[in-house]
């Protein structure tokens, strides 16, 4: 069958796979974030050692025009440490939660990388020379007595072997009172959003010591509180418009045109409940654990537990379109529940022209649905095919019955393996997917 991505049919293979083999897995080392910067050369991922690594990607060679350049490592530099906050007992874990990167203005490259408290922008620049000839020092840098020095030398440039310097420009820190869940770059380029269980901040990039309470969702008795925030996002294109999704399945649009303090939404997303299949599980499985919006703007993509929802923005009682991630694992509540794998997080992504979507799942599948022709596939991220060039198989789950020779029953399938983080290159058909401490990276098969 062929595979997902827009257009015309093609078919996913193998690029390359980064990260240890190693049966036991380090926590430190399990990715915890992934995000291609805006022209889709740089791949970032985040840890939960607080490390940030960014892949570049290779200029294509004369001699093999089709090999498309692949991701090399280009910098890595730790972007937080664990901390104790001594007022409240607590330690604040050096995670990174979300990176997001800033449109490239000039020869340096930006990001912001957070984790639970303190949100950091970095600056990744390059050094290929160095000056040489200063008059007070000597070249290995002592100081030169001045009553020796008797003629002046002009220093000049020298070329040296090319260093990648990651500096954090500016810390955004002490403004949260709950963990931070999203950070999201506005479409002015200049200010930013951060969202924590309650709260939704509005930052200037240039002003560190203040930002601005857009949403406040906390009861003044905490006995109260019914939802949380689980995720935020700028519109990509009005820079008054952004959304949050709840523990409730509802999605809020608000306009900081209206008002100061945004705690009354323009529109109100959210799906009927059917009370046919109401469980136990209802309220946890509604829950939204990413929201997105579409490069258009016009729509938004919402994940919850067991399904990925695209939302028309100017139709507010349902969604327009609905996708069945592991439906499968309907009838296995219970012990997802047991086993807290019931709260895990998956993200979701669009491709660069909006016409397919992706998400993970668990035994290391991910799914992506094309949006045109309702067509969808099943995918696995393995070492088992990682050859160069290597075609990925669909995978199919097999629920009850026979299982034919290509199913896996659900029965084995492995939920410790499991694909939360995924993105999707802005332009081409090359995809990231994070699989525990491996990043794997497929695209499109050229003939």
């Amino acid at each position: 069958m062929a595979g997902v991505g827009g257009g015309n049919d093609f078919q996913w293979c193998f690029s390359q796979v980064k990260g240890a083999i190693d049966e036991d897995v380090a926590e430190a080392d399990i990715i915890s974030t992934v995000e291609f910067n805006y022209s889709g050369d740089l791949l970032a991922t985040g840890d939960k050692g607080g490390r940030v690594v960014i892949f570049q990607r290779e200029q294509e060679s004369k001699n093999r025009p089709l090999s498309r350049g692949e991701y090399n490592v280009y910098s890595t530099f730790q972007s937080h440490e664990p901390e104790f906050d001594y007022l409240k007992s607590l330690e604040i874990e050096e995670k990174i939660n979300k990176i997001r990167w800033l449109p490239q203005q000039n020869a340096a490259h930006f990001l912001l990388s957070t984790n639970d408290k303190t949100i950091k922008l970095w600056k990744i620049s390059e050094r290929d020379k160095r000056a040489e000839g200063y008059n007070l020092k000597d070249e290995d840098g002592r100081l030169r007595d001045p009553f020796r020095i008797t003629s002046l030398r002009v220093p000049v440039l020298m070329p040296m072997d090319l260093m990648v310097e990651a500096s954090p420009r500016r810390i955004f820190a002490n403004a949260h009172t709950y963990h931070i869940n999203s950070i999201s770059i506005n479409s002015d380029h200049e200010t930013y959003l951060s969202a924590d269980d309650l709260r939704i901040n509005l930052w200037h990039l240039e002003i560190t010591d203040r930002s601005f309470n857009i949403v406040d969702i906390k009861p003044a008795n905490m006995e109260e509180l019914t939802e949380v925030i689980t995720a935020a996002e700028c519109h990509p294109h009005q820079c008054n418009v952004f959304v949050y999704s709840s523990s409730k399945g509802t999605i809020r649009l608000c306009d900081m045109r209206a008002a100061a303090l945004c705690d009354r939404h323009s529109k109100f997303f959210e799906e009927p409940e059917d009370p046919s299949s109401r469980s136990f599980f209802s309220e946890i499985i509604s829950s939204i654990s990413d929201v997105k919006f579409s490069h258009s703007g016009r729509y938004m993509m919402t994940r919850d537990y067991l399904s990925v929802k695209v939302w028309d923005l100017n139709m507010e009682n349902r969604p327009v379109e609905t996708y069945q991630v592991h439906e499968y694992l309907r009838s296995k509540l219970c012990s997802l529940y047991e086993n807290d794998c019931i709260f895990d997080k998956f993200e979701c992504c669009w491709n660069g022209s909006d016409s397919a979507i992706m998400t993970g799942s668990y035994n290391n599948f991910f799914r992506m649905f094309d949006r045109n022709t309702r067509r969808d596939i099943t995918l696995e991220a393995s070492r088992e095919n990682s050859k160069p060039r290597a075609m990925l198989k669909p995978r199919k789950v097999c629920t009850g019955g026979k299982r034919k020779k290509d199913e896996i029953s659900v029965d084995s399938l492995d939920f410790n393996k499991k694909i939360l983080h995924t993105a999707w290159h802005p332009k081409e058909n090359v995809i990231a997917v994070a699989a525990t401490n491996n990043l794997y990276i497929f695209q499109d098969k050229i003939n």
